[in-house]
């Protein structure tokens, strides 16, 4: 029995080791992308047609007022921001406001879908707000929780240069706004395991999805897709849209920009929560893909393999095969973390992206125990294909 789980452990770090190596080659094309657009943005030719920022809010999560500011000291001739909650007494709103009058430049609206909407996902109807409001055909969806540069809209609205895209979406580094060692590894899981599985992704069957705390879509676009409805009963409502612009023949692209995600569970218990709720969410998305990611992981299988190794009297195998499945996350986080989302926690993706490593796989496999989630204080049962239902 020791010797077939001391094989396990070899296989499973075989075929993350794999993954680490398809990781390394998606990188150099991505790179060479990013650097032909950061060119073309220093030349000045770069695409600034008028946008419309759409920015869902639901309450005054902690530092939502600073997040706020970056999207009102862009580095953009032409856009104006809509904000949609639903109350108009929303706190999220109010903090709105209150921004929005430092900066009169800058076109605001501010809309409330007016107590509780008729879909399950409430996003969904304050983007329908927003985009019968709208005044441009380039519609820009960002979270509450994100932080941009200057540079953020132009960089955006570049790849609508070619009129075969339909969509975009930024790739985003995870920033602690406060909390201690969870909210740091959940922000660094976002940093290298999101990144790596997008770039993964993309290399071998192209984009065809989008990233919620940054989309981009011709109206056009949304409006052929049956509307913003179509994500009313979803849970991965950025996965939806993206696939569905995706399946009527639009080009996603990935740019080559990446933003800050704010880390807002402080807690142990939120931090887990918001993460085995990311992880049915997958589950129910995308089955095979999901089912796959278990080999993925690489420090699982070097615990496993230094267990397995000691029981059997060769302590030097197992201690090899951990040392084997560390330096197989070392070698995804410092290039992915660094160099493809310029995140500046070395300490972080260091020591916490392997520790990161095995709780992801504990999340991976709590995917499994149950279709609940619990999402903004209530509890929801997800369906195949990733709808929702209130839980009885």
């Amino acid at each position: 029995m020791l010797y077939v789980l001391l094989a396990l452990a070899i296989f499973g770090l075989f075929t993350s080791t794999v993954f680490t190596g398809m990781v390394l080659t998606a990188l150099p094309s991505y790179l060479r992308e990013r650097r032909a657009a950061l060119e073309k943005l220093a030349s000045g030719a770069g695409f600034m047609p008028p946008l419309s920022l759409l920015k869902p809010l639901h309450g005054a999560e902690p530092g939502l007022e600073g997040y706020l500011e970056t999207f009102f000291a862009q580095d953009y001739p032409r856009y104006e921001i809509l904000f949609c909650a639903r109350s108009a007494e929303d706190a999220g709103l109010a903090v709105a406001r209150r921004v929005a009058a430092r900066h009169p430049e800058v076109p605001v609206k501010f809309l409330a879908t007016g107590g509780e909407p008729d879909y399950i996902n409430a996003k969904a109807a304050s983007l329908e707000h927003m985009e019968a409001a709208a005044e441009h055909e380039i519609l820009v969806i960002s979270d509450s929780d994100v932080r941009v540069t200057p540079d953020y809209l132009r960089s955006v609205a570049l790849p609508f240069t070619d009129p075969r895209v339909g969509g975009i979406t930024c790739l985003y580094r995870g920033v602690v706004a406060e909390g201690g060692l969870w909210a740091r590894v959940e922000a660094v899981g976002m940093s290298v395991e999101m990144t790596a599985g997008v770039l993964v992704a993309r290399n071998l069957e192209g984009m065809q999805f989008t990233l919620g705390p940054t989309m981009a879509f011709r109206r056009e676009t949304i409006r052929r897709m049956g509307g913003f409805a179509v994500t009313a009963d979803y849970c991965a409502d950025d996965f939806v849209l993206g696939n569905e612009a995706y399946k009527q023949g639009d080009a996603i692209v990935l740019s080559h920009h990446a933003i800050d995600h704010i880390v807002i569970n402080a807690s142990f218990w939120q931090s887990m929560l918001h993460q085995v709720r990311w992880m049915k969410s997958t589950r129910f998305s995308r089955p095979k893909g999901h089912f796959g990611t278990a080999l993925t992981f690489a420090m699982p299988f070097g615990l496993l393999g230094l267990a397995a190794g000691g029981a059997l009297g060769h302590w030097e195998w197992g201690i090899a095969l951990l040392a084997w499945a560390m330096a197989s996350r070392l070698a995804i986080s410092i290039p992915v973390g660094r160099m493809v989302v310029q995140d500046r926690s070395w300490l972080a993706l260091l020591l916490l992206y392997p520790v990161r490593d095995l709780m992801g796989f504990f999340f991976w496999a709590a995917s499994y125990t149950s279709s609940r989630i619990h999402w903004r204080g209530r509890i929801y049962r997800l369906l195949p294909g990733g709808k929702m239902r209130a839980a009885e």
